[in-house]
């Protein structure tokens, strides 16, 4: 039975919180969460005791953490979790500040415990189905990626204020799938936006309209795009041409019938929320998780060093935009 702690309860904690209560041989023994009404709907669902952290990270006989707290609380609570030796599973982004990525890094390392991000998209079968025909060879040598991701709408701007920025906070999924499709690091950023879909986003210093060309040390390009504003629900593609073809992922919708008649094609919309495009991807990435701390040899998951490498990307894009011209990543 692995047995894990979870910090954090809010939505994201409590997605997580239902994916493990589907797993076999896996709980949820114990929950950290300031907030009372939170900490108590996981209490309920998996039978959890209420914890600190420091009696999660401290206690013998919980073999892992899950990091679902908010942004400014995760590189504190990797650290203590490395210290007390559980093995980590971590939403993004690590911290805001490079220097204290690198320090989680370090001590993880040190630790010798796994840890892993929760990027998500990497377990989608869409997604994963472009990975394994790259790795078949069926489109030849990568040479251009392009990747869409269109929210139907904002988060609330008290959300948007320490997020970290789109580049930080929504488009970070992007580099990491850019990064897992080309296989090779990225050289140089540039990066482009606006505030086209509400002006109160431009207010906190942020940008809702993004667009990010990335170039890789062997030449290959990536090109993302992101918006917070998608009237026709949430756009998740990616395609991958290569020498001998292409790959892509479309989107997926409510259904996959479609209406024909002299009015022409109708299909369903597509699905308008995360964590229903998205909620097989949550339960495979915690079923690798549970399989890495059983000792099991798991290929291609998002380890720490993929957190700090998309961090850096998301903090070039950001450098790029207010340079008005392309960076050097890690320069």
């Amino acid at each position: 039975m692995i047995r894990i702690g979870l910090l954090g309860a809010g939505r994201i904690g409590q997605m997580h919180a239902r994916a493990v209560s589907d797993l076999d041989k896996v709980e949820i023994v114990a929950v950290h969460d300031p907030r009372d009404e939170a900490a108590a709907w996981v209490q309920a669902m998996t039978g959890a005791a209420r914890a600190s952290t420091m009696e999660i990270v401290d206690d013998p006989d919980i073999d892992a953490v899950i990091i679902a707290s908010p942004t400014d609380h995760h590189a504190e609570q990797i650290l203590e979790a490395a210290h007390g030796g559980k093995h980590i599973f971590c939403e993004k982004p690590i911290d805001m500040n490079l220097g204290r990525v690198r320090e989680c890094v370090t001590a993880v390392e040190k630790a010798g415990v796994i840890m892993m991000m929760g990027f998500n998209r990497r377990f989608d079968t869409n997604f994963d189905a472009v990975k394994r025909n790259i790795l078949n060879g069926e489109v030849g040598e990568v040479e251009l990626v392009q990747i869409t991701s269109r929210d139907p709408s904002a988060p609330s701007i008290d959300y948007l204020k320490t997020s970290g920025g789109i580049f930080v906070d929504m488009m970070i999924h992007d580099f990491d799938m850019a990064r897992y499709v080309l296989d090779d690091e990225i050289e140089e950023v540039y990066a482009t936006g606006s505030v086209l879909t509400d002006p109160e986003i431009g207010k906190i210093g942020d940008l809702d309209t993004v667009a990010v060309t990335l170039k890789s040390k062997t030449g290959k390009i990536a090109v993302i795009t992101n918006s917070r504003r998608s009237s026709y629900g949430y756009d998740q593609r990616v395609e991958v041409h290569g020498s001998k073809g292409m790959v892509r992922a479309n989107n997926l919708r409510g259904t996959a019938v479609t209406l024909a008649n002299k009015q022409g094609y109708r299909s369903d919309p597509l699905l308008d929320f995360f964590m229903e495009r998205y909620a097989l991807a949550y339960k495979k990435e915690l079923q690798t998780f549970c399989r890495l701390v059983t000792g099991q040899v798991e290929e291609h998951y998002p380890d720490h060093i993929d957190g700090l490498k998309a961090q850096e990307l998301a903090m070039a894009a950001w450098e790029s935009f207010k340079k008005g011209k392309a960076v050097k990543v890690g320069k």
